[in-house]
């Protein structure tokens, strides 16, 4: 319903009038701009089989912004959850205005061109540590590390030293062939954009500090569907307990070679591994770099239907059955991936877009931010926490040092520790206090771009006013005519009491309460229970003390609707009951009706009678309460 009426093409609104535009009318005070009535009349006029003539769409929109007048005095528009909508929409309305399709467009080319390569890498790898200083000296002995490398030294060596990833002292920092979309972005870019045994500069990534050498480069593999069948070797496993585990996979490999049929079979009986068992053996598909080197390499040797001798990883034992190679994703099935991921904050391209935005706002808008008292205070915070910061710059002149100067507005040092306070729970780490803070700046861009979008791109300005007049105009009709209707019943009874006549029906209805029952002894108890109760209580009765052995329902029906009752009611022939279980039926309290008896019989029709009688008392009191003053020169303009 909200959306119907937002697209009927009568709602609008001037959150503020452009400055020196012609008004063509004046509502309660509030003057209408030429523009905004032609955007609405027009557009209506799109969405009807035959224009409508100016005159009478002039008397619709004056009754409409009439009732947003009376939502305002209401206070519709003052509540937090109207105020987070309008929020929310104008963000979304600016989104496309600000925007750099360019340079979305060229990160979606990017992944669509490294899909095809899978390179090499090499990393060494310091973790974040809990401070800003802390992680200044891990990116100093990061740096340090790098150029020991470029003066000659041994990257596997120095990686097994010092690389906070653990599995360095077995691989010495290599971690095989990568595949794009794999890795953090970033880590990503460092290791393709680097040329073949040269060592990058510092990247980051959510875990840490790296510095990253890249290797050979090939054609990327596409990936694999394989099964397998699994005997575990525990890691310290004595040798007598390897040697059963092989002796037990040999024997598998001698049963499956012989009778291929028998895989699925096998994998589910014999499989080791009880997550793929389930399901005959077979595994996710999976592409480079996902799998232990040694099933890798034999799973994409093999051709499809294939089986392999058994295969030692670090695990145990494998038996592998290749099902199909899988081609290369296309760019065309890339791309919605790639959409997807970059509006996710946990990606890094989410950020470097979020970047150019600023940047490009920042220059639109002379904005200038001083970014080292915002690193003081994020530096603070980090080492003593925001509530000790708090209370150090609580009624200090701290709290009043200029941030940002945005256009003609000042933000404040105030401002920013509000929005931290509000969330202080993503306030984990030295990087999250320092990317809040960042948030809060570009929101700040942000909202100043908003306030340029109002005021200087019309489609922008329309269809904001439409959307914030809609949502007032279905909100104070819900208040005023549709829910007071439904839950006014002195009112509906009062008003089908006043009408009675108006509500007759064609054919007489059977009205009662339909019982089915398990059989007639149960039959004949209901009908002795419900001597004595209310037809209020009829249901809530048979339903609590006969749950299993009798199903009830409430019946208004003419002849013709339920066999049943045609039965029991209108002299039709008897029925067996489609639910075979409740064999018996009879009619409670039953009676025929030639005219509804109480507001319920016809509700539905009384309710929307009701409406009509509600929207005309509304009507009458909107033209008293607020005055309108039409502009016949300016409406003469409209075309």
């Amino acid at each position: 319903m909200k959306n119907m009426l937002i697209t009927a093409g009568l709602t609008a609104i001037a959150f503020a009038v452009v400055a020196k535009e012609s008004v063509i009318m004046t509502v309660n005070g509030v003057d209408i701009p030429t523009s905004e009535f032609e955007y609405l009349y027009h557009k209506n006029s799109r969405q009807q089989a035959e224009p409508q003539p100016i005159a009478d769409y002039v008397e619709m929109f004056k009754l409409y912004k009439m009732k947003v007048e009376d939502a305002k005095a209401c206070g519709i528009d003052t509540t937090s959850s109207f105020r987070e909508e309008m929020a929310q929409y104008r963000r979304e309305l600016a989104l496309p205005y600000v925007t750099d399709s360019a340079f979305l467009e060229s990160l979606v080319n990017e992944a669509c061109s490294r899909v095809g390569e899978d390179v090499e890498a090499y990393h060494i790898m310091v973790s974040k540590g809990v401070s800003r200083i802390q992680n200044i000296r891990n990116k100093q002995l990061l740096d340090s590390l790098r150029n020991l490398v470029v003066a000659g030294e041994d990257f596997g060596e120095l990686a097994m030293k010092y690389s906070a990833d653990k599995s360095a002292v077995n691989n010495k920092g290599y971690l095989g062939y990568i595949h794009a979309g794999k890795f953090p972005y970033d880590f990503e870019t460092a290791v393709y954009s680097t040329p073949e045994g040269v060592v990058s500069g510092i990247v980051e990534s959510p875990v840490g500090y790296h510095i990253v050498k890249s290797g050979s480069r090939r054609p990327a593999r596409g990936k694999v569907k394989v099964s397998h069948i699994m005997k575990l070797v525990s890691r310290g496993a004595s040798e007598e307990e390897i040697e059963k585990s092989k002796s037990e996979i040999d024997s598998i490999y001698q049963i499956v070679t012989s009778d291929p049929s028998r895989f699925v079979a096998l994998a589910k009986e014999l499989s080791d591994d009880k997550g793929s068992a389930r399901t005959g053996g077979m595994l996710p598909a999976f592409g480079t770099g996902e799998m232990v080197p040694e099933f890798e390499t034999v799973a994409y040797a093999l051709r499809p239907g294939e089986i392999s001798k058994p295969v030692r990883s670090v695990y145990g034992w494998h038996i592998i059955r290749k099902s199909e190679d899988l081609p290369l994703p296309t760019c065309s099935q890339i791309r919605p991936e790639v959409m997807r991921a970059i509006s996710n904050p946990r990606d890094d391209r989410y950020w470097h877009i979020k970047e150019r935005e600023d940047a490009k706002l920042m220059s639109k808008h002379g904005a200038k931010i001083d970014r080292r008292i915002v690193g003081e205070l994020c530096d603070s915070i980090s080492d003593l926490g925001l509530d000790k910061v708090k209370s150090i710059y609580s009624g200090s002149h701290l709290s009043d040092r200029v941030i940002a100067e945005i256009g003609n507005s000042k933000v404040t040092v105030a401002e920013l520790m509000a929005y931290l306070d509000d969330n202080k729970r993503l306030l984990s780490t030295p990087d999250a206090v320092t990317r809040e803070a960042d948030s809060f700046l570009s929101s700040k861009l942000f909202s100043a771009e908003e306030d340029w979008l109002y005021e200087n791109e019309s489609d922008y300005r329309n269809l904001l006013n439409e959307y914030h007049d809609g949502s007032l105009l279905y909100e104070v009709s819900l208040e005023k005519v549709w829910n007071r209707a439904a839950r006014d019943t002195v009112g509906l009874d009062n008003y089908f009491r006043d009408h009675y006549q108006d509500y007759k029906w064609e054919m007489p209805k059977a009205k009662g309460y339909l019982i089915q029952a398990v059989s007639d002894s149960v039959a004949d108890s209901i009908r002795e229970r419900l001597k004595d109760v209310s037809d209020e209580e009829v249901v809530p009765v048979v339903r609590k003390e006969f749950p299993n052995e009798a199903k009830i329902e409430k019946v208004l029906a003419s002849e013709g609707i339920n066999p049943m009752v045609d039965n029991l009611m209108f002299g039709a022939p008897a029925v067996v009951p489609t639910a075979s279980k409740f064999k018996v039926y009879f009619f409670h309290s039953g009676r025929i009706l030639d005219a509804p008896e109480v507001v319920d019989d016809v509700k539905s029709q009384v309710i929307a009678d009701y409406q009509m009688k509600l929207e005309t008392e509304w009507t009458e009191h909107l033209k008293r309460s607020y005055p309108v003053k039409i502009n016949k020169k300016e409406l003469k303009k409209v075309k």
